[in-house]
């Protein structure tokens, strides 16, 4: 922290910025560099319309119950001003004879409205832009709007677009196998599970610049830093490419080597073959459906609730809630997903078999381990 205190953050390249803060979290990084980030914004203000879709608002509940720095820390430390956000404001929507009616001082829909007709502000969207029935958007109403039709109008004039939670980024649960998927057809911004093709932006015919937040919810460190950098000028938008992974995540949070299980809790027990078959216990979670081994995010490093816990050391499997195609995807949650496929179609299993590597897929030197006992096992229950 001392060498961090005594570091300008504006010297430094952009990469080392990126690492620096997904290292020390928001809270340390909002404190240090106070004074400083006021000054380089006191003489402007970054604007935020942040729209909801299809979702739960779980994304924006994780960030209201950020502590260090709460919500109403992280706005004015780093000069924003949300101008919309649905969920937290008192406006209310008043139409008459099917138009908005009334001044943006009580109506909510005129606000929004003179809001992106202004322009030069951030697009927050949190939930899944429903394309259904035929192309017409309507399961997803605002009064008289398709959400899809606010959606258009908001992110064609937008200076960038970051999509948070799962709704948003790939179509969550909205977005998961059904018998009314295709009469729904939920997208996300940039994405419809891992489809690019079939994201909102390109049925749309937008193009725009997108960071991806994932996670259900997302963890307020990866919203309120990437805004950060994105504020302090430390993410390039016309070079994204280099800091995210093909679906778009920041690469700090998300890294592409790294998955979960590598810093669990639990994993001690993992490379012993010590598994839970019920839950309640101290063991691993494998046999009960964790996930850890396939979810790429930095979730085991940064915890949650103020730093202190995280899912797998609480007791529950990770379902992948990071990783486009969730909720599919890590269904059926608590069920051992030993055949899931990480590297070249390969499974845990055969990729230890054949030699790949830890370095290569992560897990397969603690897959090897498994192996291993359970074949000693195997010969001690012949005996």
């Amino acid at each position: 922290m001392t060498t961090i205190e005594n570091t300008d953050f504006f010297s430094m390249d952009r990469r080392t910025f990126l690492k620096v803060v997904g290292a020390i979290g928001a809270s340390a990084f909002l404190g240090v560099h106070h004074t400083d980030i006021t000054k380089a914004l006191e003489i402007s203000k970054t604007k935020i319309i942040w729209i909801h879709g299809a979702e739960c608002t779980g994304c924006s509940e994780s960030l209201l119950d950020a502590g260090n720095p709460d919500i109403v820390q992280a706005i004015q430390k780093l000069n924003v001003d949300v101008v919309y956000h649905e969920t937290l404001l008192a406006q209310q929507g008043i139409f008459v004879d099917g138009k908005p009616a009334g001044t943006s001082e009580l109506n909510s829909e005129i606000l929004l409205d003179e809001a992106i007709e202004e322009g030069d502000y951030i697009l927050v969207v949190e939930g899944a832009v429903a394309n259904g029935p035929n192309g017409t958007g309507k399961y997803c109403m605002y009064g008289e709007r398709t959400f899809k039709e606010i959606f258009k109008k908001a992110a064609s004039n937008a200076t960038f677009i970051m999509a948070v939670g799962m709704c948003a980024t790939y179509g969550g649960i909205n977005a998961a196998d059904s018998e009314i998927v295709d009469m729904t057809d939920f997208r996300g911004v940039a994405f419809q599970r891992v489809d690019p093709s079939k994201g909102m932006l390109t049925e749309l015919g937008i193009e725009k610049p997108v960071i991806n937040i994932a996670g259900c919810p997302a963890h307020p460190d990866w919203i309120l830093l990437t805004l950060a950098a994105v504020i302090l000028g430390k993410i390039q938008l016309n070079d994204l490419d280099s800091i995210l992974d093909k679906y778009k995540r920041p690469l700090v949070f998300f890294p592409e080597d790294i998955t979960l299980h590598e810093n669990c809790p639990r994993r001690g027990y993992y490379d012993k073959g010590i598994f839970d078959t019920e839950f309640s216990g101290d063991a691993c979670l494998w046999k009960l459906g964790c996930k850890g081994p396939y979810t790429h995010s930095d979730c085991a490093l940064r915890r949650w609730n103020g730093s202190v816990n995280m899912c797998t050391q609480a007791g529950s499997p990770c379902i992948s809630c990071c990783e486009p195609g969730f909720f599919d995807n890590g269904a059926p949650f608590y069920q051992e997903a030993e055949d899931k496929t990480i590297l070249s179609g390969l499974n845990m299993d055969n990729a230890a078999k054949i030699g790949i590597g830890a370095a290569a897929v992560g897990v397969a030197a603690h897959a090897a381990r498994r192996i291993l006992f359970d074949n000693n096992n195997e010969k001690e229950e012949e005996k």
